[in-house]
């Protein structure tokens, strides 16, 4: 039998990196070092990314690799958000705190659960359902806004903003993969301008910048669900 090339720890190292710096994020919020739990969150999703295209760029990719990589996001993206979310505004409404954390993660891993399970039936230009990375950087993004212009007195929205994002995620609405974007040679420069000035904007305005995209990516989903709907709607009247 031929035993296992080193190189196929490699795509792994990078999965089990997520899940060590989730759990430095849990336990940075549990410590109240809110800032530090949210960044680290996205350190996650960073390693996250890699993983898979390591393994792709390498021709490493392994069963173990993606059963793995859901655990890894369950982890990171799952219960270090919700945790997160518990010790920032979570505890201070008791049973109600909980459950909105709690149903997060359960949702977050019905999300994974089913990824896996159709991910070859499906489009690959879509997600069914909110993406669970997507939810957790919505989380993040919304408790460090919250915290750093001291909204305090509002923070509750933030237990139903995860109720929402918790629902989408096991929705059937649809949203867009961006795997495989085709741009037009004639547009390339003018887009290459646009990203430029996007992340300029980034730099300067990071926590703002990155909550204006990934809501408008939520908010997208059912906004083009209705839309189809109502098309649906008016074409049948004709």
């Amino acid at each position: 039998m031929q035993r296992p090339h080193l190189l196929y720890i490699l795509p792994n190292l990078f999965t089990a990196s997520s899940i060590f710096v989730g759990v430095i994020s849990i336990a940075k919020a549990s410590k109240g070092d809110f800032t530090a739990a949210v960044w680290l969150i996205f350190l996650a999703l960073v390693f996250d990314g890699l993983d898979g295209r390591i393994a792709r760029l390498t021709n490493t990719a392994s069963r173990f690799g993606v059963e793995f990589d859901s655990l890894a996001d369950i982890v990171s993206f799952g219960i270090a958000p919700a945790m997160l979310l518990y010790f920032y505004i979570g505890d201070e409404f008791g049973r109600f705190g909980i459950v909105a954390s709690a149903l997060y993660v359960v949702f977050g891993a019905i999300r994974l659960a089913r990824f896996n399970i159709t991910t070859s039936k499906n489009d690959p230009n879509v997600f069914i359902g909110l993406p669970i990375p997507s939810a957790a950087i919505f989380i993040c993004m919304w408790i460090l806004l919250f915290n750093k212009y001291h909204l305090e007195s509002y923070a509750f929205l933030l237990l139903f903003f995860s109720l929402a994002v918790s629902v989408l995620m096991v929705s059937n609405i649809r949203y867009p993969s961006f795997k495989k974007i085709a741009i037009d040679k004639s547009i390339v420069f003018k887009t290459f301008i646009v990203l430029t000035l996007i992340a300029a904007a980034l730099y300067l305005f990071s926590a703002e910048g990155v909550a204006l995209i990934i809501s408008a990516y939520i908010f997208y989903g059912p906004f083009r669900a209705i839309r189809n709907l109502n098309a649906r709607k008016i074409k049948r009247k004709r």
